[in-house]
């Protein structure tokens, strides 16, 4: 039996491009588009900031000095954090789990500056019961450390949690916990998983906004 449900956060309930971030913030650093790219998205740096490595300003600092970039934390800040879209039809299905009782958790690598927005911004927030990140608990998805983290907050173990997320190697690791997995790859993949395991209304509509 079901007890709890663990949802990854990006592609899963927010999809994100940080090549929105990328066309926004060179202009102002003395790099071009390519080399900010693979400065982000290749180096080690944002995996240091999501692991807890770095603070936010630590962070923030680094690329500062690194880049060049000519606006202060706040303006850094604004541009990271602009990069999400809604899944409108996985937050459907998350709020009629929550709604049926089901405790909920968001189960994510992630950084402070995210979730600072996302808190903010996104009303299924609070409706969560708790929030597993990785840059709080200080391992990064598929360490066992951070699914170590949401057992002993949630209390369940194994086939007690069902989970989504969209990364192979994190399923992987779910699966070997005996977590109950969907490799989230659409909406309607993720209903039928969910409805399967009956925690979700088989009525709810297939039609939803994905």
């Amino acid at each position: 039996m079901i007890k709890a449900v663990a949802f990854d956060i990006g592609k899963v309930l927010l999809d994100f491009d940080y090549s929105i971030l990328v066309r926004k913030l060179a202009p102002q650093t003395q790099w071009n588009e390519p080399e900010l790219n693979d400065y982000l998205n290749q180096s080690p740096l944002l995996a240091r900031y999501e692991s807890g490595e770095l603070s936010s300003s630590k962070f923030f600092e680094q690329i500062k000095g690194e880049t060049g970039f000519r606006g202060s934390e706040t303006d850094f800040a604004a541009l990271f954090e602009d990069i999400f879209t809604p899944i409108s039809g996985m937050i459907d299905l998350h709020r009629q789990i929550a709604q049926s009782g089901i405790p909920t958790f968001t189960f994510s690598n992630t950084n402070e500056m995210a979730v600072r927005y996302i808190a903010r911004t996104y009303d299924f927030w609070p409706i969560f019961k708790g929030h597993i990140l990785s840059y709080e608990v200080g391992a990064l998805k598929p360490e066992a450390k951070i699914y170590e983290a949401l057992e002993e907050y949630s209390g369940f173990t194994g086939g007690e949690i069902a989970y989504l997320d969209d990364l192979a190697e994190n399923c992987a690791a779910a699966g070997e916990r005996g977590w109950q997995v969907c490799c989230h790859k659409d909406v309607s993949c993720s209903r039928e998983f969910l409805g399967e395991l009956g925690v979700l209304n088989p009525s709810s509509n297939p039609d939803s906004a994905s």
